[in-house]
């Protein structure tokens, strides 16, 4: 068998190397870019056919057939130069494909194509104080008049809800039916009087989630995605595109890398960190995790190109990505010392506080987007067909 790339391939990725070389200057710096100069990286990236690659033009993307190992080839080039990839949010990595998947036609033109360059913010309205895992159990609903919905209820851990233009955001619209039938998946603005935010601070010392509050919210019925009470099919088809993004191979890579090169530029009594038996265990411990990571993303990149489900290759994505990014962040403040307890500013302060931030808050992300435990339990009983957790028997 030859693994080799074709010539085609090994062109396309030169391709990509000299336009990384050419626009070096454009994304260096990447966290300090002002927003504008964002926007507009964004708006090339999209152009060149490097983000929205396979989005249709008509909705604002570039229009290229699929081609998974053109995709590939992308994502390894822009790793290996440490080039960001344009945005990766909610509104494009969760929103998007769920619209191209269910979403009516108006609700692609209208959205997608803002949402991608950048133009629109979009937060997630899923969880409620009394439904996190058991997400179904969700009690914001919405009341039928005219040709509104009246939204009353409140959500919790709504990420950028105090920057977002835009909320998608799951309500109980049939109160009678049976809980995972009665829900439905609304767009709405939160400027739409009615909606309020209140920031939640996190152990990063930012907010980085919110509750948000609704009282007597007015939507049209329009703003149905799917079709009204068939919420909890296209909510798991958003949370399918949202295990995805929090289990990215390229970009667990790329924080990897950053690692060694941090490894590399630390000392100890003259001696590089790198250099250090204890170290350098670990370190290899984490590489070759990283590189199962990248290898199962190569079995889900040969189903998708045999039309296959992922399968098993899919069920332990965000399971597996979520839990590395901490403990490569772990090793970092390990490696830092004393330097790693320190914290928000300071002229000792390395990568300007983003191991330290990073470790916090991706403790987070085991937790949101489905706890480690849910993802055991899908993996166990929908990839190994195991019996369901039992359930406590009611008092």
């Amino acid at each position: 068998m030859d693994l080799r790339f074709t010539p085609e391939m090994e062109g396309f990725r030169e391709e990509v190397r000299s336009f990384l070389t050419k626009h070096r200057d454009r994304y260096a710096g990447d966290a300090a870019r002002p927003r504008e100069a964002a926007l507009e990286w964004q708006r090339l990236l999209i152009e060149q056919g490097y983000a929205a690659r396979t989005i249709p033009k008509a909705y604002g993307g570039y229009g290229a057939a699929p081609d998974v190992l053109k995709s590939r080839i992308i994502a390894e080039e822009f790793t290996r130069a440490g080039a960001p990839r344009g945005f990766a949010n909610q509104g494009i990595s969760m929103l998007v494909p769920t619209l191209l998947e269910v979403g009516s036609e108006e609700q692609k033109t209208r959205w997608i194509g803002p949402t991608l360059r950048g133009e629109v913010v979009w937060c997630q309205g899923y969880s409620e104080p009394g439904a996190g895992s058991d997400l179904a159990s969700l009690q914001t609903k919405a009341v039928e008049d005219g040709d509104d919905f009246v939204i009353s209820g409140s959500k919790i851990w709504t990420s950028t809800a105090a920057q977002a233009d835009m909320i998608f955001c799951l309500v109980r619209t049939e109160p009678d039916a049976p809980k995972h039938d009665g829900i439905s998946y609304l767009l709405f603005p939160m400027t739409t009087p009615g909606i309020e935010v209140r920031p939640l601070k996190t152990m990063t010392g930012s907010a980085d989630f919110n509750e948000v509050f609704f009282t007597d919210v007015r939507v049209p019925k329009s703003a149905v995605v799917g079709g009204r009470g068939r919420g909890w099919f296209v909510a798991n088809a958003t949370l399918k595109h949202e295990r995805g993004m929090l289990g990215d191979p390229n970009a667990t890579e790329a924080r990897l890398h950053a690692l060694i090169e941090l490894m590399k530029s630390e000392s100890v009594d003259g001696r590089r960190l790198i250099d250090d038996a204890v170290f350098c265990d670990r370190v290899m411990q984490l590489q070759a995790r990283v590189l199962t990571m990248k290898f199962n993303g190569l079995r889900n990149v040969t189903a998708s190109m045999n039309g296959e489900a992922s399968g098993m290759a899919g069920l332990v994505v965000k399971l597996q990505g979520c839990e590395l990014n901490h403990q490569i962040a772990a090793l970092a403040i390990d490696a830092l010392g004393e330097l790693g307890v320190l914290y928000e500013d300071g002229p000792h302060l390395r990568a300007r506080g983003s191991w330290q931030w990073n470790y916090m808050f991706d403790l987070g992300l085991i937790i949101g987007g489905g706890t480690a435990q849910i993802q055991k339990n899908i993996i166990a009983e929908r990839g190994l067909g195991m019996p369901r957790e039992p359930k406590l028997a009611s008092a």
